[in-house]
């Protein structure tokens, strides 16, 4: 029988029968749960489980990253309370200093192409980048993972969603996953696994599939899958290698609820307007409007190639007077390259604020927050009222904001 990719995984991890809208039982591969919403999965596992019990160690991680450090006593004593917990279990804990949780997941080997991985974390589907199926949950079935190793999950349709064309110059991969989450808007994947083909994605480095997936959440699809590359088996392999893989990919024949195609070859810069991810437009159409802050980061742009596109616009330059331009690396290894290669010192000279790794900006409590009137670019997923702070955030790549930082209005990169 002829699957997609979301039931070819589902049927490898113990799901049968693996058809849309049939509800099946799968093994998670790798688990998580961050500062937000991770005391309240130990509390579930202190009052409905043996304390003494959680179903693999080794496979089961807590994450600091989106109030790290933490800046407000409430999650003070959530982190302590996790920490202590950890230790006494003996359970991994990535720290505030080691970054945003799914990042770090992918960088230490933690989730492979065609495996499964669950966290208290609404974009734990970036996992899709490397063809490898992740969700979100909630602390309660966060906490029987835990303790078993498996959840149940309803079989989602799967949308083909093909990209024709190449990224003109002056575009990113960035403003193609903005054209594309303005294309599905959301209703055209909601509730639907996403199989995404074509040439354009084929050629993305691994920084640019994290960005296209990271943003599936935005559309109500289940995930956004990728089918990996060779660059893309070689960097998990060289993250693990004593780990054995097999990568999974839709079959030819496979059945879809609906075909998709999108022409990428006059590709413009893009922007979507507040307040929602959706609400797409071409640059252009808003260029000239005053802006106050920027922030540069987040698990859709944190990675060091986000970093150094928006270095290489702004060094030798400033940052326009009146604007505040923030920036938060995804981990602290990007962070470590950053600062090898001179990175840091190029936005630091010209103006820029670089604090430790982590969520910020969309997180609502880290670095990044707006104040009510205040118009800011984000490179983030979410601009919904409230989720950045009070005023208003237009999403953008990494190079549109380092454009505009230096004319202080948003500025179209084809000037």
């Amino acid at each position: 029988m002829p699957l997609t990719t979301i039931e070819k995984i589902a049927a490898n991890h113990g799901g049968s029968p693996v058809r849309p809208g049939e509800i099946v039982w799968i093994t998670i591969d790798f688990r998580s749960a961050r500062d937000f919403g991770g005391a309240n999965v130990i509390k579930n596992l202190l009052k409905n489980y043996n304390r003494d019990y959680i179903q693999d160690k080794s496979k089961t991680a807590f994450t600091f990253d989106t109030n790290a450090p933490a800046n407000t006593i409430a999650y003070a004593d959530n982190q302590h309370f996790i920490r202590l917990f950890a230790r006494e279990q003996n359970i991994p804990l990535h720290d505030v200093d080691c970054g945003i949780g799914t990042h770090i997941a992918l960088e230490k080997g933690l989730v492979f192409p065609g495996e499964t991985a669950v966290g208290t974390d609404s974009h734990y589907n970036i996992m899709g980048a490397i063809g490898a199926f992740g969700q979100g949950m909630g602390d309660q079935d966060i906490a029987f993972i835990f303790k078993t190793g498996k959840t149940w999950f309803q079989i989602p349709e799967t949308v083909k969603l093909t990209i024709r064309g190449k990224l003109p110059t002056g575009t990113t991969a960035r403003d193609l996953t903005l054209k594309v989450v303005g294309t599905l808007g959301t209703e055209k994947a909601l509730g639907k696994a996403v199989d995404i083909f074509g040439e354009v994605v084929d050629e993305l480095d691994l920084a640019g599939r994290i960005t296209l997936s990271s943003m599936a959440t935005e559309t109500g699809a289940i995930a956004f899958f990728i089918k990996p590359n060779e660059a893309v088996r070689e960097f998990c392999v060289n993250r693990n290698k004593n780990r054995h893989f097999e990568p999974v990919w839709a079959d030819e024949d496979a059945e879809y609820a609906d075909e998709i195609g999108i022409d990428i070859s006059d590709l413009k810069p893009q922007i979507a307007l507040s307040p929602s991810p959706v609400k797409v437009v071409d640059v252009a159409e808003v260029a000239g409007k005053a802006i106050d802050s920027i922030f540069l980061g987040s698990c859709t742009n944190g990675r060091y190639e986000d970093f150094a596109a928006a270095a290489k616009i702004i060094d030798g330059h400033r940052v326009k007077e009146r604007v505040m331009f923030k920036a938060v690396p995804a981990t602290r290894e990007v962070y470590s390259r950053l600062l090898a290669e001179g990175v840091i010192a190029a936005l630091f000279n010209a103006g820029v604020i670089v604090s430790q790794p982590g969520c910020g900006g969309c997180a609502s409590g880290q670095l990044g927050m707006t104040g009510k009137g205040e118009v800011q670019l984000s490179t983030s997923n979410r601009n919904f009222p409230g989720k950045q702070g009070a005023g208003e955030t237009y999403l953008v790549s990494p190079e549109t904001a380092a454009y505009s930082a230096l004319e202080g209005v948003i500025t179209n990169p084809f000037q």
